[in-house]
């Protein structure tokens, strides 16, 4: 087995447009969504264990063990696939939890990638999908590891072609707990669907397409993210990203991004990251 000297990336998402266009009978909302990967995220490494147990190197704050996303993948591939290796697992946190860009969900499915790869598995990347889906409605997309429009609760992914983009991200200093946005009376649950053969991705880098639905009812709640959100909105198009708390503007050039950046009141965090059309660990599933 190789690779276990290296480490592995796992990079954020943006939600370029989110809308809530329907609920199962079992409570699950029904989505779509365009994904984008960015060039910002976490970073894990792996070392190998004999004894078949797999643990966390370091504690993550306010998360137990056995919650932990990064644990609970591995736990999950070695079950299913009947594999006898453990594995030592490091994270070095560098998005923040509740912010809306998928870190943990990017983190378990760096895992999973990782692992199929360093356990020898050589699962296809459809059934490393499937696994995922059981951790969590986001882990599919980062193993599909491509732009995407999303349908369903997330799962149902079409690769689309983005422009090249630029994003200023703006970190609000709070945690949003996605399902009490979800759980919203407030929530708006009927926005009409985009039949995605029509959906053309050709509007250009600085534009956005339709809205994001939980924004209001997260502005309304957490006024840290409508103060971040009202700021951005004075020298961009910008939008919340999933259920937040992080919210973004798009860029055609670096230096237009860096610009308004440099311009943040003090007390805010914020970053400029590339928007990636592969992720960087596409490769390791067929």
């Amino acid at each position: 087995m190789t690779g276990w000297d290296r480490a592995y990336p796992a990079p954020a998402k943006l939600n370029l447009f989110l809308h809530v266009v329907g609920r199962r009978p079992d409570g699950y909302h029904l989505l779509q969504s365009l994904f984008r990967l960015i060039d910002r995220g976490d970073t894990l490494r792996f070392a190998p264990r004999g004894d078949g147990g797999v643990l966390r190197v370091h504690p993550l704050a306010g998360v137990p063990e056995e919650k932990d996303l990064c644990v609970r993948a591995a736990r999950l591939l070695q079950e299913v696939s009947g594999c006898k290796y453990g594995t030592e697992i490091a994270l070095d946190k560098r998005l923040p939890m509740g912010g809306g860009l998928g870190g943990g969900s990017s983190d378990a499915a760096t895992v999973l990638l990782a692992l199929n790869h360093l356990w020898n598995l050589n699962w296809p990347r459809e059934r490393l999908q499937a696994l995922g889906l059981r951790l969590g409605a986001d882990v599919p997309f980062f193993i599909f590891g491509r732009s995407a429009l999303a349908e369903g609760v997330g799962e149902v992914l079409l690769p689309v072609e983005l422009p090249p983009a630029w994003y200023l991200v703006i970190e609000p200093p709070v945690s949003v707990p996605t399902g009490e946005i979800f759980a919203s009376p407030n929530l708006t649950r009927d926005t009409k669907a985009i039949k995605m053969a029509d959906f053309s991705a050709g509007w250009g880098a600085g534009g956005l397409f339709g809205q994001n639905d939980l924004e209001p009812v997260v502005c309304e709640r957490y006024p840290e993210v409508a103060r971040a959100l009202g700021w951005l909105r004075q020298h961009a198009e910008a939008r919340m990203t999933g259920s937040g708390a992080c919210v973004f503007a798009p860029f055609a050039a670096e230096q237009d991004a860096r610009a308004v950046l440099a311009r943040m009141p003090e007390g805010m965090t914020g970053w400029v990251a590339q928007g990636l059309d592969e992720h960087p660990l596409r490769a390791l599933a067929d």
